[in-house]
């Protein structure tokens, strides 16, 4: 059986082959990974969806399929073919929302707090799973019957209520607007920054993205999608982007969190913690300490460290805590129902510096890096891409992670080893690849008062940024210098005080 060949344990060995038959096998494949199909899906239908009907449009299509899904998961009363199709439905909105969410918050948001904000979709994700665990694990304990599995699959519904309600009142995505119609995304803007439509700030913010989809429309006559594939892939500065997209969400999911996640229960147990209940609370802890140190990172540092020192830092942190349980699980395991020993402790401890580490760095930093670099045509296609490979990922660990457990080594100790591992190659990775868009550029010295400018690129910027032959050298934009667009600097004392900190530094309009 083909299967023995790959897998080794004591029940294949024992059992009649004829159990381990594909039919088993496909079932197994359709209800773990149904909603994940559907999230990859929904990334592809995004990158047409979002450029055709818009941001803020996609998200209301998206809250709608939601609806659907749910209904007809939590009706579905024992029919497993209504089950599935609802959580494909859902899984499409899934990808569509993965998609556009970041997209739409990256493009209204200031650059100064462009990271607190898109880091706000990850505080989401880890909150939307912790309320999801306790949520399941309260109805287990205190309701029975059917209800015990309506109740959660109908409260699915609930964030897509929000969301539906918040967008039929929000904008559209200002730079989606300057595609179609520059006063309609000039009116929007001065709504967003609280400053009138003449405001020297809001005029200047305007002006370079419409240079911006001037540059890019002079680089292809045309826009349709397979002319977009092309420029996403053979122009330089895109072909950079894009790989980082795609790669970026794939490491963010090879750190291992997401094996933590799933199988955190039986984590727990190989570590000491005997009986379900002990298993499960740290489990939901395990939860709690993600949404906390989610918080305070979006808040207090993604937009005063930078995405790359964060990459950097915290994946060192997350490989040394996983060699560590590695260690512990192989050369110090618990025996029987004794509890942890005193460096098992120290391991259950490691778990959750993991966990803080994971969102301090390769959880927000993605999501936010993969939304703000895009080119202004190619974002929903690009971001599309990113969310594609971060659902696809999602899928691999979840499914290679069981086998992992079961054939490296005693309770799976190998698993965190090669977890570890490709935690320190992305630091190599983020090194070589990764370059810092936070804005800890030099200002040119227009004055005898040089400053550090450290306010954040604008959007605008990010084409000249992948441009440059080293990526790890510090940036200048040049539009700071007048190069490239005709715009030269004024004086000090030509310069008023109310557009010093404009994106680009633009003649008063």
């Amino acid at each position: 059986m083909l299967l023995r060949k790959f897998i080794r344990n004591e029940a294949i060995e024992k059992d009649p082959p004829e159990i381990y038959n594909l039919r088993t096998i496909l079932i197994s494949l359709v209800v773990l990974s149904v909603i994940q199909a559907g999230a990859f899906a929904g990334c592809f239908l995004s990158m047409w969806l979002a450029n055709r009907v818009g941001r803020r449009v996609s998200l209301i299509i998206a809250s709608i399929l939601v609806f659907i899904g749910v209904a007809l998961q939590a009706g579905a009363s024992g029919y497993i073919a209504s089950l599935y199709v609802g959580r494909f439905i859902a899984g499409v909105a899934i990808g569509i929302a993965s998609s556009v969410n970041p997209l739409y918050v990256s493009e209204n948001a200031p650059r100064g707090i462009r990271g607190l904000l898109t880091g706000f979709y990850q505080l989401s994700i880890v909150t939307g799973l912790t309320l999801a665990f306790w949520i399941n694990y309260g109805c287990t304990l205190h309701i029975e019957g059917p209800a015990q599995y309506i109740i959660p699959l109908s409260l699915q519904a609930l964030p897509a209520i929000i969301l539906f309600i918040g967008m039929l009142f929000a904008n559209e995505s200002p730079r989606f607007l300057a595609m179609k119609s520059p006063e309609k995304a000039l009116a929007v803007l001065s709504k967003l920054r609280g400053l009138s439509a003449d405001h020297p700030y809001v005029r200047g913010e305007l002006e370079g993205i419409i240079l911006q989809l001037e540059e890019e429309r002079s680089l292809t006559a045309q826009s349709s999608g397979l002319l977009l594939i092309k420029e996403a892939f053979t122009i330089r500065s895109n072909r950079r982007r894009t790989f980082l997209c795609i790669t970026l969400m794939m490491w963010s999911n090879l750190t291992g969190t997401n094996a933590m996640t799933y199988y955190s229960p039986d984590i727990f147990s190989s570590m000491g913690l005997s009986g379900s209940s002990a298993g499960l609370f740290a489990t939901g802890i395990y939860g709690i300490v993600k949404i906390v140190a989610c918080f305070i990172f979006i808040v207090f540092v993604t937009d005063s460290l930078g995405r790359r020192k964060s990459l950097l830092w915290t994946g060192i942190v997350q490989g040394l805590m996983l060699f560590y349980i590695g260690f512990y699980i192989r050369f110090d395991p618990p025996s029987g129902s004794s509890g942890p020993t005193s460096a098992g402790y120290v391991a259950l401890a490691a778990i959750y510096l993991f966990a803080a580490a994971y969102q301090f760095g390769w959880g927000p930093v993605v999501w936010t890096y993969c939304s703000e670099i895009p080119a202004a045509r190619l974002r929903p296609l690009q971001m599309g891409m990113a969310t594609a490979s971060q659902w696809l990922f999602n899928f691999v660990v979840a499914k290679a992670t069981p086998n992992m457990f079961a054939t490296l080594g005693v309770n799976g100790f190998g698993t965190y080893f090669i977890y570890g591992s490709f935690c320190f190659t992305m630091v190599v990775f983020a090194w070589f690849f990764v370059p810092e868009t936070k804005g800890n550029h030099q200002r040119p010295c227009i004055s005898k008062r040089p400053t550090k400018f450290q306010a954040g690129l604008s959007l605008e910027n990010m084409n000249e940024l992948f441009e440059q032959n080293n990526l790890r050298g510090k940036f200048t934009p040049s539009r700071f210098e007048g190069g490239g667009n005709d715009r030269e600097l004024k004086s000090d004392s030509e310069v008023h005080p109310s557009i010093e900190h404009v994106d680009d530094v633009q003649r008063v309009v």
